[in-house]
């Protein structure tokens, strides 16, 4: 058993530790508000956006946008994973990352080539690890998404999509849900498809998952100059809303997770506090112990 100055001192060490927690626990719930704030402010816009590009891949025009238009074959595909700068959040980049993985290895089976975009320094390290063709990546975001600088990754892949060179672009992100809960989803951004919109889903909105009918618009001044436009911003600002998603799921689990290390340290504190306690007082009865065995023999 260790002695009481051992232990007195993992006691020291252990305090310590629980006030780190504590601190970060503070400073994520402040963080949790303000990135709740935003992304809640980017929620209607995204859902209105989505439910009209849904709409639209089944208007009938003159002029057919790439984006619009489904490959007959898909031989190389495009990934773009959200996660983020930093660690101490539980198992946040971890569920985003196996879904990504998971899809990456059934493409492969399929004989499929894939780039990947990287948003978060946490997925990038991963994907380079894996050596996975990065194509484009951006680290070091803070902690409020500027659309202007997610911009060039996700133009990159834009452009390789325009180009030709990939046939379809996935987004690979986690959606908030509850201060508890976040849960990854994958999504298909290109060519854009009339599938049920996840996002919307699983934020309690079904209604937006499902349609009865569609119906055409009319374009002003014409519907290449009007689709040339829309549809790269609905792919931007779609993943500008993924990445609010995730900061604020971030820092959610971010306050969840060490408020578990202050509970957990509290509790590890009082179990050294009861051992050192037996210890003290072994060594005590031991002393008494000595001293009335050495006043007999005398």
């Amino acid at each position: 058993m260790a002695n009481s100055r051992e232990i007195r001192v993992k006691i020291n060490s252990v305090k310590n530790t629980k006030k780190i927690t504590k601190a970060m626990e503070m400073v994520a719930a402040s963080k949790m508000r303000k990135a709740q704030e935003r992304m809640r402010a980017a929620r209607p816009y995204g859902a209105k956006i989505r439910a009209v590009m849904r709409r639209m891949s089944h208007a009938k025009t003159e002029y057919h946008h790439p984006l619009l238009q489904k490959r007959e074959q898909i031989k190389n595909v495009g990934l773009i994973v959200v996660t983020s700068d930093k660690g101490l959040c539980g198992g946040l980049n971890t569920n985003v990352l196996r879904v990504a993985v998971s899809k990456v290895k059934e493409w492969s089976q399929e004989g499929k080539q894939v780039q990947v975009c990287a948003i978060g320094n946490k997925g990038f390290g991963f994907m380079q690890r894996m050596n996975a063709n990065i194509v484009s990546y951006i680290t070091h975001m803070g902690d409020t998404p500027a659309l202007d600088k997610l911009l060039p990754p996700v133009t990159v892949m834009l452009d390789n999509y325009l180009k030709g060179e990939i046939d379809a672009i996935y987004l690979c992100s986690t959606v908030f849900v509850n201060t508890m809960k976040q849960e990854p989803t994958l999504m298909q951004l290109a060519p854009i498809v009339d599938q049920p919109d996840t996002i919307s889903k699983s934020q309690g909105d079904d209604k937006l998952g499902i349609w009865e009918h569609h119906w055409d618009y009319i374009y002003e001044p014409d519907a290449k100059e009007i689709l040339d436009t829309l549809l790269p911003r609905y792919v931007e600002y779609t993943v500008y809303q993924a990445v609010a998603e995730h900061m604020a799921s971030e820092q959610s689990a971010r306050m969840v997770a060490m408020k578990a290390a202050s509970d957990n340290a509290g509790n590890l504190i009082d179990e050294l506090t009861l051992i050192y306690n037996k210890t003290r007082q072994a060594a005590i009865t031991k002393e008494l112990s000595e001293i009335v065995g050495g006043a007999a023999a005398v």
